[in-house]
């Protein structure tokens, strides 16, 4: 019997768009055989869309990763027929590759209280098997579990909830923080999952000693491999363990031990760069994974857009709007998109429309292409003038002008002018 490997990956976000693609094609590659892939339905089980949620992550897993995903179903746990529930758990034992992505932490926990869930993760990062936990499920993960929506929508005061603490089975004695680079609020602080540096402090005094954070930035996640007891940063942005308002920070790309996460104070003995900062006096910036979010597809897009249209040239105009209906196509399952998916239908629309228009005028002035012919009209015109043929004169004139073409005797010669008609 081939033996799986241990891999537990939490992403902070962005785990049903084309930034995650190659990594979890990835990590499904390192199973051996014909590994079953199961997502588990329950953090958004409680919205009236869960079943288009599910199949977007099933047509994501199909078109984006090329791998198919089953839905546990296991959108709710409690006070549902128990055949169901035990369906799913069982489709979820045998899983090889476990994903859960966004949603209500609260909610999930709730529905995952006094079940089996938490020991069947447990069993795939003890005896084998790989782990995918990202935004809504990643904040489950640890000992402690921000209330994210309860907190930042409904106005309660911060407070932890009891996590899965699921991450102890690897040593971890931490509260994960995923969306921890998030800038969504502009002007206002949203950092660390909406909390803000103001309640995230404050929540940080609240923790036991020897427990802190780990905070994955949007569009990145951490792969851990248990069995080499590594911990790789992937993705756009970075990772943070923060005790008490210290922080340091690991960049994408690098591979550290898992101890670092342990215990932040064995950084030293880690040749892997980072840097430690306190958070507290950093302004709020541009998150680093901006640079391939949807929003920056747009901004190609509408650039090489007005550049066509500037050179006449239709054929990269249309271009231009079928790479970014492909854009939006592809990132339409992250739900964390909303506003930039917003901006990215304006945008398609508004050349859509300015494509309509310039069709309409023509894309490339008319008279470039007709000048060749017009000065051998012109020459036609004056030979036939000098032959005092008026009347063949008279004729070219005439229906000339019926395509909107006036020719006019001026000192210097005769010109035209092109006004066509529609």
């Amino acid at each position: 019997m081939t033996t799986r490997p241990r891999i537990l990956t939490i992403m902070g976000s962005g785990e049903t768009a084309p930034t995650m693609m190659k990594h979890h094609r990835d990590l499904i590659a390192r199973l051996p055989g014909d590994p079953l892939a199961v997502v588990i339905d329950t953090p958004y089980g409680f919205q009236e869309n869960a079943p288009e949620l599910a199949s977007r992550a099933v047509e994501y897993f199909r078109q984006s990763v090329g791998y198919p995903i089953q839905v546990a179903g296991l959108g709710r746990l409690k006070n549902v027929d128990v055949l169901t529930v035990e369906t799913g758990l069982s489709l979820l034992r045998r899983a090889d590759y476990v994903f859960a992505g966004p949603g209500s932490p609260t909610y999930a926990l709730n529905q995952w209280e006094n079940t089996a869930v938490p020991d069947v993760l447990r069993e795939k990062l003890q005896s084998g098997g790989a782990v995918t936990f990202a935004s809504a499920a990643a904040l489950t993960l640890g000992r402690f579990t921000v209330p994210v929506y309860e907190i930042y929508k409904v106005g309660i005061e911060p407070h932890w909830l009891e996590g899965l603490d699921v991450l102890r089975t690897i040593g971890l004695d931490v509260a994960v923080i995923p969306h921890y680079d998030n800038t969504e609020g502009g002007h206002h602080d949203t950092r660390f999952c909406y909390l803000g540096e103001r309640r995230l402090a404050m929540l940080e005094q609240e923790l036991p000693d020897g427990a802190h954070v780990l905070g994955v930035d949007e569009h990145t996640g951490v792969v851990i491999d248990i069995d080499a007891d590594t911990a790789t940063v992937i993705g756009n942005g970075t990772i943070t363990v923060r005790v008490r308002g210290e922080s340091t920070v690991f960049e994408s790309g690098i591979t550290i031990p898992v101890d670092v996460l342990r215990d932040p104070s064995r950084t030293g003995s880690s040749s892997a760069a980072t840097t430690t900062t306190s958070r507290e006096s950093q302004p709020v910036t541009e998150s680093p994974h901006v640079a391939s979010s949807l929003l920056d597809e747009v901004a190609k897009a509408e650039a090489s857009f007005e550049s066509a249209l500037a050179s006449g040239d239709s054929e990269s105009a249309v271009r231009s709007v079928l790479e970014l209906e492909t854009s939006i196509r592809n990132w339409s399952v992250d739900t964390l998109q909303s506003d930039a998916m917003d901006r990215a239908h304006a945008a398609l629309r508004s050349m859509i429309v300015r494509l309509g228009e310039a069709a309409v005028k023509g894309l490339a002035d008319p008279r470039t292409a007709i000048d060749p012919v017009m000065n051998v009209v012109l020459e036609i015109r004056r030979t036939v003038r000098d032959e005092k043929r008026y009347d063949l004169s008279d004729v070219l004139r005439d229906r000339l002008a019926e395509v909107g073409i006036e020719i006019r005797d001026t000192p210097t010669g005769p010109e035209w002018h092109f006004s066509p008609t529609l």
